[in-house]
């Protein structure tokens, strides 16, 4: 198991979901066309997940794009990516420093050829998702709704409060 990309992953759940509450709050009839586009920025995020959890696994994805037709709701999106968030912290839990280093040969849905570590495969859904997340930040901006503090700083504080009291000698009062 890799502590680093553990804390990554736990972060990268924690902020799908805090984007998600966000997003529960837009307006589905007067900012209808704003949620749509956040809605399939999103959507594209969890097939390039779900197509790099295929590679890691060694089977077939069944994506012909990087993104489907129809668009799920809200819920069903945000259901699909809190499992998809928890396999892959599943995945990393379990996966050894060997095989996490093991190169994979693959193709891209275009067609073009990749080859990566599974380090890095999970890396890279883990940034993907966070550029995601920024565009659908700025979205919510412009609708007048603050986006959540989507920042790995951030993260670490609230889950591990103690953090805020290194070097004054004292500690966390549980909440």
């Amino acid at each position: 198991m890799d502590h680093a990309l553990r804390k990554l992953y736990g972060y990268h759940a924690w902020a799908n979901s805090e984007l998600f509450d966000k997003l529960a709050s837009v307006d589905g009839s007067s900012q209808q066309a704003e949620l749509q586009t956040a809605l399939r920025l999103l959507n594209h995020y969890y097939v390039v997940a779900q197509i790099f959890a295929a590679h890691l696994r060694g089977v077939p994805h069944g994506y012909l794009s990087d993104n489907t037709v129809d668009t799920p709701t809200l819920d069903e999106l945000r259901d699909a990516v809190a499992g998809s968030d928890q396999s892959y912290l599943d995945y990393i839990e379990n996966a050894s420093p060997a095989e996490l280093a093991e190169l994979i040969p693959f193709t891209f849905t275009d067609g073009d050829k990749g080859y990566m570590s599974r380090q890095e495969m999970l890396t890279h859904v883990a940034l993907h998702g966070g550029y995601h997340r920024g565009e659908v930040g700025r979205i919510l901006w412009q609708l007048s709704v603050t986006p959540p503090w989507d920042t790995f700083a951030v993260y670490l504080h609230r889950t591990e409060p103690d953090r805020r009291l290194q070097g004054t000698g004292e500690t966390a009062v549980p909440t």
